[in-house]
């Protein structure tokens, strides 16, 4: 490279248009005023020629004194750049946008003395083959992201080029050699480890000093050299080298466009794994296993996926867990040959995190001795999208469950509290049976708040939502928290003064609440204190955690506090499963935080929660809020009383296939005044309605039913007798009812299980 190169030019001018427009300026502008002045004066023409041509001189005196400036910019950006590839020690060029070099340092001078070309790509030319390739596909990625580098197989070694635009005009280019690394030749003068780079059809380019002493000079192609193609990345190949069959570990990292690049470790006795450094340098994780499950040897790549403790003389049972049988084991049959899939997914014991790695076994022999080489690949991200959706399934499936045990459990208390009530209406409190009827009413409704809850986590519970204020909700439940906290365990409220309202079901609110205050409570044994906080936060951007994303908006929040033993950072990602409990037997069913986790949801909002072994928890409930615009229901205060059923009047046809519950609920309306027509399937009851004579003024029907279902009945006696009200009943929850279509007119829900004067009540409303 000639002496041109060694410095910066300094004498850049502004680009040449910019020249060119600066004269025409110029020129044009004088032209103007002079011909104003040669003109006769005084005529309005003369003096606009004049006043044109000074602002044409103007302008061209700013854009003069612009590039005046950019030149200067210019000046000082060269000083910089002459300074910065001066003092570096690899070997760097500068060229303009065509390649053309403009200046090189003293490493580039003397690296490159041989070349006299004027464009890096002449210089580079005797290097590799076709570098004009490499070159421009580095300048276009460098001015997409700024600097771009690339590896190339070079003559006499592999070489690193990396590109970065100083400017619109000018690149700045480094030429590194690896081989110029200090540790690159630490090993025999080349890298420790066979070197084969391939074209696109397979064809051997180049192989390095390793791989010539070991291969035949004679082979061409891949297939020459392996006995079993493709290549398996990590799993023992066979070689054919000059002296025979060599077991070999292969892996294989992309190069230049259209080439390959397989690295090759030969094992046994030719001596490759007996050195640690040489099996450190591989890029793939590994670990050397003896007969007896021992770790004989472990890279470096395997050290830094499974840990420290992943070291030689340690079990391998030690640092890997089998998740479906013992490794040794496994170790064995892999090392007898029995088993023809040696892959294995094992969770590491490490006590940071959990990670999981997927095992592929092989053998080799080691003087004489059969060994195991085991090939690891990280499967965290594929063993937790596993375990996500098995969880999903699992909660799918009970949720089905509990919606079918809700259904038919809801049908039976349906006739439990409804005979129940009907004979409470021939008893009065001085009657002897009085009291076991209560008894049997109030335990009806606890099995009712049951199945509630399993509803409540499958999230298919009907809710009530209306405007609730939360200090009012919790100043009602005050009272009832305390008796549950116990005299060991204080409890502290804390509002925001202008706390917003929520929309929610009150009822299973205070659930959530008082199911949150328990289960604080029996965190902490030896007593403390639960504070409950509750504020108003504006999130302005989405906040994402634990997989679930908080839309933008204004939210109630609510804290649920304690000073508790804390949540296993093991078991915080199953606290909300159902039947999941850290209680003993007997003091916990495992429904308490799955019903809360259904109920917010259903509800529109979210839960979070953190902890700290020792030092408590906290659950974060965000609530999006609700502009209430009027009265709020469910404010402090008695509610206001129902007025008492009165005697009906009118026609009712009930279709109930269950019939117990059809008999109860046929009495309590004929009890009411009501005359009633029982059918038990809707195929009867539209046979009934064929009659034209016959008068209806209510459908009172199940939703789900053998043969046609309430909803399909009523749509076909809807189209003759269009004015009739309909109250559906059902056991399942309202969202299953509208699935089987839209809402039909002039109809209401009413959920099982209901008392006597919840029917009655409900058909005298739709009736009046």
């Amino acid at each position: 490279m000639s002496d041109r190169t060694a410095d910066l030019p300094h004498q850049i001018l502004p680009p040449i248009s910019g020249k060119v427009r600066f004269c025409t300026l110029i020129v044009f502008g004088a032209v103007m005023m002079g011909a104003g002045v040669l003109l006769a004066p005084g005529g309005i023409g003369v003096r606009m020629l004049i006043v044109s041509g000074l602002a044409i001189l103007l302008v061209a005196a700013f854009h003069g004194l612009r590039l005046a400036y950019a030149h200067h910019l210019r000046r000082r950006l060269d000083t910089a750049i002459t300074g910065l590839i001066g003092a570096d020690a690899t070997p760097s060029l500068v060229t303009d946008a065509d390649g053309m070099i403009k200046a090189a340092n003293v490493t580039a001078r003397e690296q490159f003395a041989g070349s006299d070309a004027p464009t890096l790509s002449e210089v580079l030319r005797s290097l590799f083959a076709n570098p004009s390739a490499v070159l421009y596909r580095l300048q276009r990625r460098a001015r997409l992201d700024g600097v771009a580098q690339e590896d190339v197989v070079a003559r006499g070694g592999h070489m690193r080029i990396s590109a970065r635009w100083l400017d619109g005009q000018r690149c700045l280019w480094r030429v590194e050699r690896m081989s110029d690394q200090p540790q690159a030749n630490a090993e025999e003068g080349d890298f420790p480890f066979g070197i084969l780079t391939l074209g696109r059809t397979g064809t051997i380019l180049q192989m390095n000093a390793t791989a010539r002493g070991l291969l035949d000079p004679r082979s061409r192609r891949l297939e020459d050299l392996f006995a079993e193609l493709p290549l398996v990345t990590g799993v023992v190949n066979v070689l054919h080298a000059r002296t025979g069959p060599v077991e070999v570990i292969v892996a294989e990292r992309d190069t230049v466009a259209r080439q390959r690049e397989i690295l090759f470790l030969p094992l046994g006795p030719a001596g490759a794994v007996r050195q640690q450094a040489l099996f450190d340098r591989l890029p793939v994780a590994l670990v050397k296993i003896a007969p007896g499950g021992d770790i004989l040897l472990a890279n470096r790549e395997a050290r830094c996926l499974a840990g420290e403790r992943l070291r030689p003389g340690v079990p391998l049972e030690s640092v890997m867990q089998g998740l479906g049988r013992p490794v040794d084991e496994w170790l064995r049959e892999a090392l007898g040959g029995r088993t023809e899939q040696r892959s294995e997914f094992l969770r590491l014991a490490r006590s940071d995190r959990e990670v999981f790695v997927q095992v592929t076994l092989s053998t080799i022999t080691d003087g004489g001795q059969r060994c195991l080489i085991g090939v690891l690949n990280d499967a965290t991200e594929l063993k937790t999208l596993e375990a996500q959706f098995v969880q999903s399934q699992k909660m799918q499936a009970i949720g089905q469950l509990a919606g079918g045990i809700a259904h038919d459990f809801n049908n039976l208390l349906t006739a439990i509290s409804g005979h129940c009530d009907l004979l409470l209406l021939r008893h009065d409190q001085g009657d002897q049976d009085y009291g076991d009827l209560i008894q049997i009413s109030q335990n009806a409704n606890r099995a009712a708040a049951l199945v509630s809850q399993l509803l409540a986590f499958s999230r298919k519970q009907t809710l009530r939502p209306e405007p609730v204020d939360l200090r009012d909700t919790l100043a009602d439940l005050t009272h009832l928290l305390n008796r549950l906290v116990g005299e060991r365990v204080s409890l502290t409220l804390s509002h925001e003064p202008l706390l917003r309202h929520i929309k929610a079901d009150k009822r299973q609110l205070e659930q959530v609440l008082m199911n949150l205050v328990v289960n604080a409570r029996d965190a902490m044994p030896g007593g403390g204190e639960i504070r409950i906080e509750t504020a108003v936060r504006r999130l302005d951007a989405p906040l994402q955690r634990d997989r679930a994303t908080v839309a933008p908006g204004e939210y109630v929040v609510v804290k649920v506090a304690d000073q508790g033993v804390g949540i296993p950072a093991d078991q915080m990602t199953k606290i909300f499963e159902p039947f999941f409990t850290t209680k003993r037997t007997g003091e916990g069913t495992g429904l308490g935080l799955s019903t809360v986790y259904g109920i917010i949801k259903q509800t529109g909002g979210f839960i979070f929660v953190d902890s700290t072994e020792g030092n408590g928890t906290v659950f974060t409930l965000y609530f999006p809020a609700h502009d209430s615009g009027g009265e709020i229901r469910g404010s402090r205060g008695e509610p206001a009383a129902l007025p008492a059923p009165r005697h009906g009047e009118g026609v009712v046809l009930l279709v109930e296939d269950e019939a117990p519950v059809r008999a109860f609920a046929a009495r309590a309306l004929r009890l009411r005044g009501y005359t009633v027509l029982e059918a038990e399937s809707g195929e009867e009851a539209l046979r009934m309605l064929d009659e034209p004579e016959l008068e209806v003024d209510a459908f009172v029907t199940d939703v789900v039913m053998p043969g046609l279902d309430g909803p399909s009945w009523v749509r076909k006696a809807l189209v003759t007798r269009p004015d009739v009200r309909v109250v559906f009943m059902s056991g399942y929850a309202e969202g299953a009812f509208e699935e089987c279509g839209p809402t039909l007119p002039n109809s209401v829900f009413l959920p099982k299980p209901f008392s006597l004067n919840q029917l009655t009540e409900t058909v005298h409303q739709q009736l009046n």
